[in-house]
């Protein structure tokens, strides 16, 4: 059967686009479509303006510590309009390198809703497209709990970067890495910040003590965190909203007309038509093989989608994987093993490998070994601010292999990056030691631990 395209991919976020422009360069005909902004979440509401944001929210402590080195207090204010604009900008230029790219390898780009129609045809609206294979990558987005009265009166996080006024208060619901961060950034930048949230601490699912170091840090810089909150209800009142708390933490709570809904983000996949497929869903997200096949042989999801491990450079790599394997003549997988991640609170956390829970659960109590150094760096002394530094390496004592890095503090996603390459090489903690540091530097401190 002859079909238009050799491979149609629906959905250019990093994922997608990565995955046509790799089998596009192996001589493939790809055509890709987008409703929205080419580059999906991570350039348009994700990592590029947040990191942005986080630079920005930044600036104040650099202010305070530069006095500790003679020079003379700064009298700055924000101008909240200007950094939004700024952000936009430079997102807007992001879309356009996105956009050349694809032209360059001559992808058709559809800009329109993708739907199937049946296993090898695509609906683009005003036209009807058909592929050999077909790949998924539509991301995720915000979750927005139903069990929440007034609910609908909260932005979710895509929305944060769209704001025309800064709220002077601010009130953050939900305990994960996307809340924790705007919690920060929004600090940092001078509003009033409550974080609220159901469990005991923030960021469930990584190393317990790096959950304590930036919940600490966080309250200490001013965030207010309210745990254990399991009843509230949101009220729009002449004052701005109001959040109700009852149960085992009763309190009103007045915010400035806005209150961020940072409970986490699902699969995107609502009327994909994969009715009309015989693609498997299971918990709202696509289910896929090592390959990232589905039960449709022929269609293929990678990235958020299929709610595995909802990075951006996963979702690159799996893409890749894929067009390396199925255009390129170069089978491989991709391997989700020791993969690293980043949280951009503040301060900054880095992670990567089994957690201390994790391995403990995997090898046994007995059969782990942990290092860890917790300093204040340099860098504070003479300002005399009291931040500190966490590192820690979690380690199997029959081997001495290295399962796992966690740090929390300044330049910890560039710090960890490296630790990373020797994580993934099965480095052992006798290969940290015998490393000589670079001195002085926090990062030294990775390989000086005993």
């Amino acid at each position: 059967m002859s079909y238009d395209y050799d491979l149609f991919v629906i959905g250019a976020g990093s994922g997608g686009i990565a995955t046509a422009r790799r089998a596009a360069q192996y001589g493939a005909k790809v055509g890709i479509a987008e409703y929205s902004d080419l580059g999906g979440t991570c350039v348009n509401r994700g990592c590029v303006p947040k990191k942005l944001m986080v630079y920005a929210s930044h600036f104040p402590n650099h202010f305070e510590a530069a006095q500790g080195y003679g020079w003379s207090p700064a009298e700055s204010t924000l101008d909240w309009e200007k950094m939004i604009t700024s952000v936009t900008n430079e997102v807007t230029r992001l879309t356009g390198i996105y956009q050349r790219m694809l032209d360059n390898f001559k992808v058709d780009i559809f800009r329109a809703y993708g739907q199937f129609v049946d296993a090898h045809t695509i609906d683009l609206g005003n036209q009807k497209v058909t592929a050999e294979k077909i790949l998924i990558a539509v991301g995720g987005k915000p979750s927005t709990p139903n069990d929440i009265p007034g609910i609908e009166h909260a932005l979710t996080s895509d929305q944060i970067f769209h704001l025309k006024q800064q709220p002077k208060r601010f009130v953050v619901l939900g305990g994960g890495y996307i809340g924790c961060e705007f919690a920060c950034i929004l600090n940092g930048l001078g509003s009033e910040v409550t974080q609220i949230i159901r469990a005991d601490k923030i960021l469930r699912g990584f190393d317990d003590d790096l959950r304590t170091e930036i919940q600490t840090a966080m309250q200490k810089h001013g965030v207010r965190i309210l745990n254990n909150a399991q009843d509230l209800a949101i009220a729009k009142t002449a004052n701005g909203l109001q959040i109700t708390l009852t149960g085992e933490t009763n309190e009103t709570i007045i915010t400035d007309a806005i209150s961020l809904a940072a409970t986490g983000r699902i699969p995107n996949i609502e009327n994909l038509g994969l009715e009309n497929t015989q693609v498997e869903v299971k918990d709202g997200a696509i289910v896929v093989n090592e390959y990232n096949q589905t039960s449709e042989t022929h269609i293929y999801a990678v990235g958020d989608c299929t709610d595995r491990i909802n990075l951006t450079p996963v979702a690159i790599n799996e893409g890749r994987a894929f067009a390396d394997t199925h255009f390129g003549d170069k089978p491989r997988q991709m391997n989700y093993e020791n993969v690293p991640t980043a949280i951009f609170t503040t301060p900054e956390a880095a992670t990567v490998g089994l957690t201390e829970a994790e391995a403990k659960e995997q090898y046994g109590e007995e059969a782990i070994q942990i290092y860890r150094s917790r300093f204040r760096p340099m860098y504070y002394t003479l300002p005399n601010m009291e931040v500190k530094t966490l590192m820690k390496l979690v380690v199997h004592q029959a081997t001495d292999k290295v399962l796992g890095a966690h740090m929390v503090g300044d330049y910890a996603a560039e710090i960890v990056q490296g630790v990373a390459i020797a994580l993934k090489m099965g480095a052992r903690k006798a290969d940290f030691d015998a490393t000589v540091g670079i001195h002085p530097s926090s990062a030294e401190e990775f390989v000086t631990m005993r």
